[in-house]
């Protein structure tokens, strides 16, 4: 089936749990979805892909018809150049808007900085007329975030997540040792995601004044390198 934006909209029907509908687009991953990475860290990139396509795609989807409408003579790639440019921004600004120092200070802002550039890939993806709510997407992510390198293992790891999905829940009556460690391990695996170092975003929150620099420079870094190994991809299936 192909997964243009004629798509028929059951292929992503949100699953029981979640409110009907296009789901409104946040700064960062909603609650439900941290409480689901912190209880399954391993899995927190295949977590956060699924969730950004049910999430993400319907307003992007919703973007690209607009743009094409208002301003049709850019043509995909104008169209891709103006999602870029505007999350990039965002990535940007997104390590110096976290209030928390330390170790769970850096793990917010890496969860923001994967969810804003999955933001990005999906209306890129939307600008190609591609359809972002497209169960494919997720391994698009996957792929691209380079947290893994073929789509056919991306797309068994989706599988695995979304059979342990129903079953996450935040840790409850854990020790800290405990919730320390699979903290650790999901700051690991977003940064993998992100495409940035956990030990520079670690140091960032600990060194005064060196935040806003190092968080800058790394979120803008890994976002350009995503949008152009994106826009390459997405140009070819057009």
């Amino acid at each position: 089936m192909s997964d243009r934006t004629q798509s028929p909209p059951e292929t992503t029907a949100p699953p029981a749990d979640d409110p009907p509908g296009p789901q409104p687009e946040t700064a960062g991953p909603p609650g439900t979805l941290w409480a689901r990475m912190k209880a399954d860290p391993e899995y927190a990139p295949e977590h956060l892909a699924l969730e950004a396509v049910r999430r993400l795609g319907p307003p992007a989807r919703a973007w690209a018809a607009r743009v094409r409408a208002e301003r049709p003579e850019l043509g995909p790639d104008g169209h891709a150049q103006l999602a870029i440019r505007r999350f990039t921004h965002q990535a940007r600004l997104s390590g110096a808007l976290s209030g928390a120092v330390g170790l769970p200070g850096a793990v917010v802002d890496l969860g923001v900085l994967a969810w804003t550039q999955a933001r990005m890939v999906l209306h890129v993806a939307a600008a190609y007329g591609l359809d972002p709510t497209h169960p494919a997407r997720a391994t698009d992510l996957l792929v691209l975030q380079r947290v893994h390198r073929v789509a056919e293992t991306a797309r068994l790891a989706l599988g695995v997540a979304a059979g342990r999905e129903r079953a996450s829940r935040i840790f409850e009556g854990m020790t800290d040792r405990l919730l320390t460690g699979a903290i650790l391990r999901l700051g690991t695996k977003l940064a993998q995601m992100a495409g940035v170092k956990a030990t520079k975003r670690m140091f960032a929150k600990i060194i005064p004044g060196a935040g806003v620099i190092l968080g800058t420079w790394a979120n803008s870094t890994a976002t350009t390198r995503l949008a152009r190994r994106t826009r390459e991809h997405y140009r070819q299936d057009h």
